[in-house]
C-alpha cells in the first residue's frame, strides 16, 4: 500500500516524462499535492483554461502516470471549478518542509531584547 508521500515522490520523479507532450503544446504541469491517492496538478501555459484540458488530464497525464506508477492512480487538474478543487489538507513537499520564516534564532531575539534594556 502506498501512502500519499510515496505517490507524490513517484509522480514528481516521473512528471518530466509526462510533461514532454504537454510542453510540445506550449504548456506545463505543476504538481500541487496528493490526498488519499489522488494526484492534484495544475496545467499551466497554453494548457491552462484550454477547452481540452480535461481530456489532456485524463487521456495524457493520468494515462501515462498510471502506466508508470499504478493503474488505479487518479489525476485531478485543479482548474478553479467546484468539482476540481484542491483539498484543504494534502501532502506536498512545501507542506512538509518548514518555512525559513518559521525558524527562530533565539540568540538573535535575546540579543535584540538585551539591547532594548
Amino acid at each position: 500500500m502506498f501512502n500519499d508521500k510515496d505517490i507524490y515522490e513517484a509522480v514528481e520523479s516521473n512528471l518530466p516524462k509526462v510533461n514532454e507532450y504537454i510542453s510540445s503544446h506550449g504548456g506545463d504541469i505543476k504538481l500541487l499535492g496528493v490526498k488519499d491517492g489522488k494526484v492534484y496538478i495544475e496545467l499551466m501555459g497554453t494548457c491552462h483554461g484550454c477547452s481540452m484540458s480535461l481530456m489532456t488530464t485524463k487521456m495524457v497525464v493520468q494515462k501515462r502516470l498510471r502506466e508508470l506508477i499504478h493503474p488505479e492512480l487518479s489525476v485531478i487538474n485543479v482548474d478553479g471549478t467546484e468539482e476540481n478543487l484542491l483539498p484543504d489538507e494534502y501532502y506536498s513537499v512545501e507542506q512538509e518542509a518548514p518555512l525559513e520564516d518559521d525558524k527562530v534564532d533565539s540568540n538573535g531575539v535575546l540579543d535584540k531584547i538585551k539591547n532594548i534594556f
